[in-house]
C-alpha cells in the first residue's frame, strides 16, 4: 500500500557556507517538473555546467526549476514549502532519473559537510555534488508581443509538419519549421527539399505579422509537452543574433534561440487543387506500402501504379525479391504510373489524421522534370478533410 499522496514530498537542504538553502516539495511533482526541464538538453554538452538543472526556492512558496544550452531553456513553477531561500545547481539527468525512481514514501533532502546534497527516501539515499551557480548563464527572458493557439491544434501541426524538416545539419535553415503570423492565422512549413508540408491553425494575437524559424527538435518537444487542452502563448522577442521564441502554457516555458538566414519560398510550389486524384483509404495504404516496400533496396523508390479501381504497388530488391499489393482506389483522370520514396509517403499518411487521403497528380511546364505529387485529408470517398494540412512529395525516377 502506497502513502498518501501528500506525504510523497521532498525535503531540500543545501548549506552554502552559512547561509543554507532549504525546502519541502511534493515528489511526484518535482519529480514531473525535473523531467521537463530536462528533456530539452543534449545528450552531451560541450559544457559540463549546461548539464545542470537550476533550482531556485523563493520566500513566497514557489520553487523554480530551470535548464539551459544556449539554444533552448525550459522553465517551470511549482509550490513549495520554503524553508530558507537561495538557488542551487545540480546534475539536471542524475536528479531526473533518481527522482523518477524514488520509492512511494517521505522523502528527505538535506547537505552534507562536505557540501553535497543528501537525498534520502525510506532507506534509499542519494548524495549529489552541487554545481557553482554563479558559472550558470542567465535563463532567457521574452517581453515581445504575443498571441494564443489551441495546444491541441498546435500540438497535431507541429506533428504534421516538423518531420519534413531536414536532419542534415549542412544546411541549417532547412532544419527548421518555419511559424508564418499573418492575420488570424499561424501557418507551419517544413521542407527538405524532396518534401514540403503545411499546415494552418487560428492564431489570436495583438501581433498580425510575424516569423520565425524553429528548430525542429525543439518544436517537437514543445509539441509533446504542451498538448493537453488549453491554449499556448507564443511570443518574439530578441533582435539580432539573440532572436528567440517562447511558448509557454500553465506553469511552463519553452525558449528557442531561432535559426538565423532566409527560409526558402516554398508556398509557390504548392499548385492550385487539380481534377485529376485518386482518394485511398489511409490505413490500407499504409499497411500495403509498409509490406511491399520490404523488399526494397534502401533509398530505392516504390513503383505506384493508378487505374479507376486499385492502385498497384511493386517493387523488385536484391538477391531477386519482389513484391506486389493492390488496394482499392478511386481515381479522377487518367492513369497514372510513378515511382514514390516509401518511407516519404507513409510519414505523410501517418500525418493525413484522416480516414482516407488525397493523392493529387500536378503539372509542370517543364516537360523534364518530374511534377510533385499534393497529399491532402480526405474525410470521406466524395468530401475532402476539414484541416489545411498539404504535403508536397517529389516523384523518383523509374527504371525501366
Amino acid at each position: 500500500m502506497g502513502f498518501p499522496r501528500a506525504l510523497r514530498s521532498v525535503t531540500i537542504v543545501v548549506i552554502r557556507g552559512e547561509a543554507p538553502v532549504k525546502f519541502h516539495v511534493n515528489r511526484d511533482v518535482f519529480s514531473e517538473a525535473v523531467s521537463f526541464v530536462v528533456k530539452l538538453l543534449p545528450q552531451r554538452n560541450p559544457q559540463p555546467i549546461l548539464a545542470g538543472v537550476l533550482i531556485e526556492a523563493t520566500a513566497d512558496g514557489q520553487l523554480a526549476l530551470s535548464a539551459f544550452d544556449y539554444e533552448a531553456s525550459a522553465r517551470t513553477t511549482i509550490e513549495a514549502t520554503i524553508d530558507e531561500p537561495g538557488t542551487i545547481l545540480v546534475h539536471g539527468r542524475l536528479l531526473s532519473d533518481i527522482a523518477s525512481r524514488l520509492p512511494n514514501a517521505p522523502i528527505q533532502m538535506t547537505t552534507e559537510d562536505d557540501g553535497n546534497i543528501a537525498l534520502t527516501c525510506g532507506s534509499a539515499r542519494f548524495a549529489l555534488a552541487s554545481m557553482p551557480v554563479e558559472e550558470y548563464p542567465a535563463i532567457p527572458e521574452v517581453t515581445g508581443e504575443s498571441g494564443l493557439v489551441p495546444a491541441d491544434d498546435f500540438a497535431t501541426a507541429i506533428s504534421q509538419v516538423a518531420f519534413a524538416a531536414s536532419r542534415d545539419d549542412v544546411t541549417p535553415v532547412l532544419t527548421g519549421v518555419q511559424l508564418e503570423v499573418a492575420g488570424q492565422q499561424l501557418s507551419l512549413v517544413a521542407t527538405d527539399r524532396y518534401r514540403v508540408a503545411l499546415r494552418d491553425i487560428d492564431w489570436d494575437g495583438g501581433q498580425e505579422e510575424a516569423h520565425a524559424l524553429v528548430p525542429a527538435r525543439t518544436l517537437t518537444e514543445v509539441g509533446k509537452t504542451f498538448s493537453h487542452g488549453g491554449n499556448i502563448s507564443i511570443a518574439f522577442s530578441g533582435s539580432g543574433d539573440r532572436e528567440i521564441i517562447a511558448f509557454t502554457a500553465g506553469n511552463k516555458t519553452v525558449t528557442s534561440l531561432l535559426i538565423k538566414g532566409n527560409f526558402p519560398p516554398v508556398r509557390r510550389l504548392f499548385p492550385a487543387q487539380t481534377d485529376h486524384y485518386a482518394v485511398v483509404s489511409t490505413a490500407d495504404l499504409t499497411e500495403a506500402v509498409r509490406r511491399v516496400a520490404l523488399v526494397l533496396d534502401r533509398s530505392a523508390p516504390l513503383r505506384f501504379s493508378f487505374t479507376t479501381s486499385s492502385v498497384t504497388m511493386d517493387a523488385s530488391g536484391g538477391d531477386q525479391a519482389r513484391a506486389s499489393e493492390s488496394v482499392d482506389a478511386h481515381l479522377q483522370g487518367e492513369d497514372v504510373t510513378l515511382g514514390l520514396n516509401p518511407q516519404y509517403l507513409l510519414e505523410s499518411l501517418s500525418a493525413v489524421k484522416s480516414e482516407f487521403v488525397r493523392i493529387t497528380f500536378t503539372s509542370s511546364d517543364n516537360a523534364n522534370k518530374l511534377s510533385p505529387v499534393l497529399i491532402t485529408s480526405q474525410t470521406s470517398v466524395d468530401q475532402a478533410g476539414q484541416d489545411s494540412f498539404k504535403y508536397l512529395l517529389q516523384p523518383n525516377l523509374l527504371l525501366r
